[in-house]
């Protein structure tokens, strides 16, 4: 395996203060990139290391239907597999409206956009930094995930 991952990778990433999470795993760069392989929308990582110590990354992307959501997490799966990543959970694959890939670090939410609208990730967590990926997705004015005023 080589680093030409680190090198350069063909994705735009904008958002957690300066566009770019310091010490992003190169796994979920790599995942960022697999899940965009397979056109997937709405790629973001949430940095969770200062608010949580259940995990300290969620990578969250979007497909059009069940069975989009599912090539997106088939691909990643293996895609990470190949690069020596086993996770140590997953859930949904089946589904398809919401695919969970645990690797303890890091989970991987691969989400129909009824699921993702639904439980709102980015607003349950919104004092995470964020780093998106792709060209679909416009610059946020600041490095949280929500800014809204939820109280």
């Amino acid at each position: 395996m080589t680093d030409d991952a680190n090198d350069a990778t063909p994705l735009d990433a904008t958002g957690g203060g300066e566009g770019m999470i310091p010490g992003l795993p190169e796994p979920l760069s790599s995942a960022a990139r697999f899940a965009l392989e397979r056109k997937a929308r709405d790629v973001l990582v949430m940095d969770l290391r200062e608010i949580s110590s259940a995990t300290d990354f969620f990578l969250l992307a979007t497909g059009n239907s069940d069975i989009q959501v599912r090539a997106i997490a088939d691909h990643v799966l293996e895609q990470l597999r190949l690069e020596g990543h086993r996770p140590n959970h997953v859930e949904g694959l089946q589904g398809g409206r919401w695919v969970l890939l645990d690797f303890v670090d890091y989970v991987i939410h691969v989400f129909h956009p009824a699921a993702r609208d639904f439980y709102q990730l980015e607003r349950l967590w919104g004092d995470a930094m964020i780093q998106r990926f792709g060209d679909d997705e416009p610059p946020r004015e600041t490095g949280k995930a929500d800014d809204s005023d939820d109280g």
